[in-house]
């Protein structure tokens, strides 16, 4: 076993290698054309994967309006073009296996491109024709909109969607992150073709786009391409994305009387902006953090099957910690322990190390397809103003140290909004509420433990 894992680890080493000798022999590079920042990565292979980014997410719309620029992402493609009905938009793409499809996100939306290369000339007016001139049939928008309530009726039959809801709609009461991409069942509801459509030619400007190009395509080629694709779009006002950091100030808890098999908890608490110098650290400390809480809440007291840690960044950055457990009194005095240990003894030398090297070998495996690695320049350019951390993660890495993760981590993880759903009988509120936080660590601590 042994053996074949360090075979695996070597082939993953080696794709980053492959993928890095590529950038090198044709490096990324950006430009703006017609107003619009374009970035290309030479792919050194004959798939080309084009991503459209409008920017925002739900800073775009009101919460009475939720949902509606997933409906508006979703039309481009469903509804037809001035062009192509729906179904013959479609067969035009199947006849090439040629893939284009959107989403909308919490803090941009997308339309994306997939085909082969000598392809492109023959997929790009209808890619251009999805962006610029949509239809918003009326049948075909009040399919996709009632497909939408359906789906928002089974996810909401799920407990992990339930729970996920609760917490962020508590924690980021009042704010944009209170609001799903997806949208509720009352407001799908009430939209309209019309209004959505009016909505999607708001955002359809220069100035909220973004369009990152992975393939080994001519740089005239695409001036000439994305010149066609915007030539009709207007410039728009400037955008300027809000950015929300979430600090509780004290613990709190909120219950949910609910029936389900057992019980389901999550806390939300801090994490730096994407770009700070705290980000890279707090990456490795949660990952580390959540291999702890598996150990201790799994595997030591058996209190859950599957305890979660997430950092999710984004414009309003948080952190997550899960658990579904039928002893949830037990459960928060095994994660106090466990909090008060790591912000009294900090992470270890090996600790970090390992967990450096697992991420960046994860990163650089999953940045073998075209489609993931333009994901990644996206997310980096809005997210860090920064596309070019996509192809630097290595080195940025390098550079965190165990006195930056155990700050990092003492920092941002300290009080929590916690939320209950499940048999409300068995959990102790006060329990929750009084928890330990602001624990810091001993400074002679943390100097001791910086030795990578």
């Amino acid at each position: 076993m042994k053996y074949s894992i360090k075979k695996f680890a070597g082939a993953l080493i080696l794709s980053a290698l492959v993928l890095a000798a590529k950038s090198q022999n044709k490096p990324p590079y950006d430009m703006t054309v017609n107003g619009v920042k374009v970035i290309v990565q030479p792919s050194g292979n004959e798939i080309v994967e084009i991503i459209t980014v409008f920017k925002g997410g739900v800073q775009n719309y009101p919460a009475e309006k939720a949902g509606i620029e997933s409906l508006a992402i979703t039309a481009l493609t469903e509804c037809g073009t001035k062009n192509d009905s729906k179904n013959s938009f479609k067969d035009k793409l199947d006849k090439v296996s040629a893939e284009v499809g959107g989403s909308a996100g919490m803090d941009y939306s997308s339309v994306t491109l997939n085909c082969i290369k000598s392809d492109l000339d023959q997929v790009w007016p209808l890619y251009v024709d999805a962006i610029t001139v949509p239809v918003f049939d009326t049948t075909e928008f009040s399919r996709i909109k009632q497909d939408a309530i359906s789906g928002l009726k089974s996810q909401a039959s799920r407990p992990d969607f339930a729970i996920s809801k609760m917490a962020k709609e508590t924690a980021f009461k009042g704010k944009d992150y209170s609001k799903s991409p997806t949208g509720e069942e009352e407001t799908l509801s009430k939209l309209t073709a019309a209004e959505t459509k009016a909505y999607y030619s708001s955002i359809l400007t220069k100035s909220r786009m973004l369009i990152v190009i992975v393939g080994e395509l001519d740089r005239s080629v695409i001036e000439q391409k994305v010149r066609q694709l915007t030539e009709n779009i207007p410039q728009g006002k400037e955008v300027k994305l809000n950015r929300y950091s979430y600090v509780p100030s004290k613990n709190t808890f909120a219950d949910q009387k609910r029936d389900v098999a057992t019980n389901y908890i999550q806390g939300i608490t801090s994490g730096p902006q994407p770009g700070t110098g705290d980000y890279n650290a707090f990456v490795i400390a949660m990952r580390i953090f959540g291999n702890r809480q598996f150990l201790e809440v799994r595997t030591n007291n058996g209190l859950s099957y599957a305890p979660q840690t997430r950092f999710n960044p984004g414009l309003s950055p948080y952190t997550f910690i899960q658990v579904t457990t039928t002893n949830p009194d037990k459960y928060i005095n095994v994660m106090d322990n466990l909090l008060a240990k790591t912000h009294g003894e900090g992470f270890s030398s090996d600790e970090v190390k390992n967990t450096k090297t697992g991420y960046v070998t994860s990163f650089y495996y999953q940045m073998e397809t075209n489609s993931a690695q333009a994901a990644s320049l996206a997310a980096n350019e809005v997210l860090f103003n920064d596309w070019r951390r996509s192809i630097r993660i290595n080195e940025d890495m390098k550079k965190v140290s165990v006195e930056d993760v155990n700050k990092a981590f003492n920092k941002y993880v300290k009080d929590f909004t916690w939320v209950y759903q499940g048999d409300t009988s068995k959990v102790t509120p006060a329990l929750y509420t009084t928890a330990p936080s602001d624990t810091k660590m001993p400074e002679s601590k943390v100097k001791n433990n910086n030795k990578n």
